[in-house]
């Protein structure tokens, strides 16, 4: 079997160098020529785990394939798939100018009966609008070739993506052909024959699962943020209510840790994308915009509490930050609780000396020379006021404190995702702030 997968960002990458590691022949498409001649010499643009491996190992093979070439990958071809960015507009809305152009281009080339799968997360609606970007551009062509449109959304998770992809919970496909079914049904087989359930459902309703399923999971970050800050207020000790509610099978221990707000390109997208499909459609999402607006907030917490701690004198003061990237076992900043605390950081005068396993290069991309970068996680406490914590990796989870202590001017950590013991850093002399606890 044959496909194609257009974009090798995130998802399109991950998508395509998974379905060549089970036997299937992939040539993934991007206009980026410095990223594809990279990728032929086997230099993946992002970190995730077990991915650079897969694709080395199947480059080697010969079953996945890079090309700047659109029209090329066609011939043979049974499953395009379109992987492109959707980014937010300024509104919150999708922009969906690259998914659009992808489908007019297949258009302008395809000669042979094709399916077209998005796979960006779209919002319902975009697969009428693919659709009509064929047609237009076939009609151009005055040919008339069968196709078939569909939505296959991704639920990876940054830092766990191959092994999400190759042992999904579930694979949600919406579809409007039993033709189309049968080349899904054999495009997912390997990964079925474990029980791993395929759904098949209208296109719509796969567009807007994708979406109701993030927007749930942002709502319980949110929800859990919204209470932490009542258990410091009331104190009680959030890590406590945590585990008393996480016990509740209706709920789950999962996304509910209180922290400084999620990030990320999902989350904080695929709200505001759903917020705004319910504005145009004359419906108010309050539960969401509230969602979003705890989380807005939440990415200030630990600047409050630093700025609360020096009575509001900051300027001068020297800042060490463990964790740039948004969540852990990734390289990915965008919208990272991180850039809003430096930011902040930097407008009260601190100097930022700042620390992250992977997603050091990046934040020089986007920080540039605003803040000093550490080679290594202690080098950031030399003569520092205090030190953040903003992402939990796990090297930062046991960290010598006695070092820590020996390297801060004053032994003061704020910790923004609660990943020590309060007891034990209070009884080593540190003066400690965490989320959800009454300090």
């Amino acid at each position: 079997m044959k496909i194609s997968v257009v974009g090798t960002g995130y998802v399109g990458l991950v998508t395509g160098a998974c379905f060549a590691e089970v036997g299937i022949d992939v040539t993934c498409v991007d206009i980026d020529k410095q990223k594809i001649d990279n990728l032929n010499k086997g230099i993946i643009p992002i970190f995730e785990p077990g991915l650079e491996e897969i694709v080395e190992r199947n480059i080697k093979k010969g079953r996945l394939h890079f090309t700047t070439d659109l029209a090329s990958s066609l011939p043979e071809c049974e499953v395009l798939f379109i992987a492109v960015g959707t980014p937010p507009d300024e509104d919150g809305s999708a922009d969906l100018q690259y998914v659009l152009s992808v489908a007019s281009e297949t258009g302008k080339n395809m000669n042979d009966y094709l399916l077209v799968v998005t796979k960006s997360t779209v919002p319902v609606g975009t697969a009428s609008k693919v659709k009509n970007a064929l047609n237009e551009a076939l009609k151009k062509r005055n040919v008339n070739i069968f196709f078939d449109v569909a939505s296959n959304p991704e639920f990876l998770k940054e830092g766990a993506a191959v092994d999400d992809f190759l042992k999904p919970d579930r694979i949600v496909v919406g579809l409007e052909s039993e033709r189309a079914e049968e080349l899904m049904k054999r495009l997912y087989k390997p990964f079925t024959l474990n029980g791993h359930p395929v759904i098949f459902m209208d296109i719509p309703s796969a567009e807007m699962t994708k979406y109701a399923a993030n927007s749930m999971l942002a709502t319980k970050i949110s929800f859990m943020n919204d209470i932490a800050n009542l258990c410091e207020i009331m104190g009680a000790n959030v890590n406590m209510v945590r585990k008393g509610i996480g016990s509740d099978a209706r709920i789950g221990n999962r996304f509910i840790y209180p922290g400084i707000g999620y990030g990320g390109s999902c989350f904080p997208k695929d709200v505001k994308a759903l917020i705004k499909t319910a504005d145009e459609n004359k419906y108010s999402m309050r539960v969401l915009k509230a969602v979003e607006e705890v989380n807005d907030d939440q990415k200030s917490v630990l600047f409050n509490k630093l700025y609360k701690h020096f009575s509001g004198n900051l300027n001068g003061k020297v800042i060490a930050l463990w964790g740039l990237s948004f969540k852990p076992l990734t390289d990915d900043m965008r919208e990272a609780p991180a850039l809003v605390i430096i930011e902040k950081l930097l407008k009260a005068g601190c100097k930022v000396v700042a620390y992250d396993p992977v997603a050091m290069h990046e934040a020089e991309r986007k920080l540039g020379k605003t803040i000093t970068y550490a080679s290594e996680q202690y080098e950031t406490l030399k003569n520092a006021d205090a030190l953040l914590i903003a992402t939990e990796w796990p090297e930062f989870r046991f960290p010598d404190l006695h070092k820590i202590k020996s390297l801060l001017k004053q032994p003061i950590v704020f910790d923004g995702r609660n990943i020590y013991d309060r007891k034990e850093m209070m009884e080593n002399g540190f003066t400690y702030y965490c989320i959800g606890i009454k300090s």
